[in-house]
């Protein structure tokens, strides 16, 4: 039962993104369509079979069964209705054909500029209605590096401080891990170690590395003081208590949260902890519970560690936010394609398809609710601008093509060449869907 309401939820969410997304695009065509003056017959949301649909003026509104995109069929456009009817008649005023290069060159990309926008809008929204709250890079110390983790093979050690990227230095914890900066040609990382600075510099598959093994994060960086005690837990049991520090497990020094969670995970048996409290050392055993394996202990609050800034951002500002923000998000999916087309990241555990996208768009609702869904829809709107604007016949980017061929040759590609382009990249494009749906299905089961 719980697998179906988890299926169901996924697939609502997923829709709803999808929607309004798509709604957008769609709007965009439509608009500067009538702008120009051109005929628009249909705008549809979804493909067939229609649901519900209704005529107003010279435009049928559709909505469609097949909730992965939508169309708006200009009168005199060979688009993916494939219609050609009109091209051995005569030109109509009204008809995308009959006005200028510029004007339709407006039109075709007006759907990818919506989406920017919307993109845009939502994270100014949310740094409107949220406001942020961010981490000097000043207030934090050296972090805890594992031997067994990705950072100490690229160089990393314990007690580093991390300080800023590729030759920038940051001013917040986040901006470290910022998406335009970890898909660059050559990703490096500044340091200071024992008080002098240095570059780490990355492998070009590091993308890889960090999405299987993870990173430097935010608590690497906490100190090993317990914040509380569990009721009834086997370190309550113990004699634990809140505030106290632990220097050593089993007599291994500790000074970090994640050394003491490692220590734990790893015992078979009990722990024998030495801890400061009250400027007294005292040792005390604890064995974790069988069945989850903890011992009841809480990590310190980031709050207590760190400077933690709050940001509150004027409407100009929220308006800033989101343009930086959604550049952001546009130059690390651009930068991050051209690693999958060198061959610097895997392709196959990289590119997503529609049930990659819904179980993304699931997961980012269940963590942070409507915050959460409203941060990977804008995301998703500034990744179908970009899929959108590929030259690939078919999708907006090959029908801006053919228009850039014809304000420069001053000559139209004929209908038949661009119908044979437009099959051939339906064709690609099916292609393209069945291969990142096959491989979103072997990774959701582990092929």
């Amino acid at each position: 039962m719980d697998w179906i309401l988890s299926f169901s939820s996924t697939i609502l969410i997923f829709i709803a993104a999808i929607f309004i997304l798509v709604t957008i695009h769609e709007l965009g065509h439509f608009l500067a369509a009538k702008f120009f003056g051109m005929r628009v017959d249909k705008f549809s949301i979804g493909f067939p079979p229609k649901i519900f649909g209704f005529k107003k003026g010279d435009t049928e509104y559709v909505i469609g069964a097949t909730p992965l995109g939508g169309y708006v069929s200009i009168a005199g456009m060979l688009d993916e209705s494939m219609e050609t009817e009109f091209v051995d008649q005569e030109v109509q005023p009204d008809e995308f054909r009959a006005k200028p290069v510029w004007q339709r060159m407006i039109v075709i990309t007006a759907g990818v500029i919506f989406n920017v926008i919307l993109a845009i809008l939502i994270y100014a929204g949310i740094a409107l209605s949220y406001g942020d709250s961010v981490i000097p890079i000043d207030s934090m110390k050296g972090a805890y590096v594992s031997e067994q983790s990705v950072a100490y093979d690229i160089g990393l050690r314990t007690g580093d401080r991390l300080i800023g990227v590729n030759g920038r230095e940051v001013e917040h914890f986040r901006q470290l891990l910022n998406p335009s900066a970890l898909t660059e040609r050559n990703v490096t990382f500044l340091i200071e170690r024992n008080g002098e600075r240095m570059e780490i510099p990355t492998p070009p598959n590091f993308l890889d590395l960090v999405s299987k093994d993870g990173f430097i994060s935010q608590e690497h960086y906490l100190p090993s003081t317990i914040s509380s005690v569990q009721e009834g837990s086997p370190a309550e049991q113990a004699g634990l208590k809140g505030g106290d520090k632990i220097v050593a497990v089993d007599g291994e020094p500790v000074d970090y949260w994640v050394q003491v969670v490692e220590k734990i995970q790893s015992s078979e048996s009990s722990l024998n902890f030495l801890i400061e409290r009250d400027g007294e050392q005292i040792e005390v055993n604890v064995t974790p519970d069988p069945n989850t394996g903890q011992i009841g202990i809480a990590s310190p609050d980031f709050t207590n560690v760190f400077r933690v800034e709050r940001v509150e951002y004027s409407f100009a500002g929220a308006l800033g936010e989101g343009v930086s923000r959604s550049n952001d998000a546009l130059f690390g999916i651009v930068q991050g394609l051209g690693k999958m087309f060198s061959g610097d990241i895997s392709v196959r555990d990289n590119l997503g398809g529609p049930v990659a996208i819904a179980n993304i768009t699931r997961e980012a609702t269940d963590r942070g609710g409507w915050l959460g869904f409203w941060n990977i829809t804008a995301f998703l709107s500034i990744t179908l601008a970009i899929m959108n604007m590929l030259p690939i016949p078919a999708l907006d980017g090959g029908h801006f093509m053919f228009l850039l061929y014809e304000g420069i040759t001053r000559r139209e590609p004929s209908p038949k060449v661009r119908m044979g382009l437009q099959q051939l990249g339906f064709i690609l494009l099916i292609g393209i869907f069945i291969l990142v749906t096959f491989n979103d299905i072997l990774r959701t089961f582990g092929g």
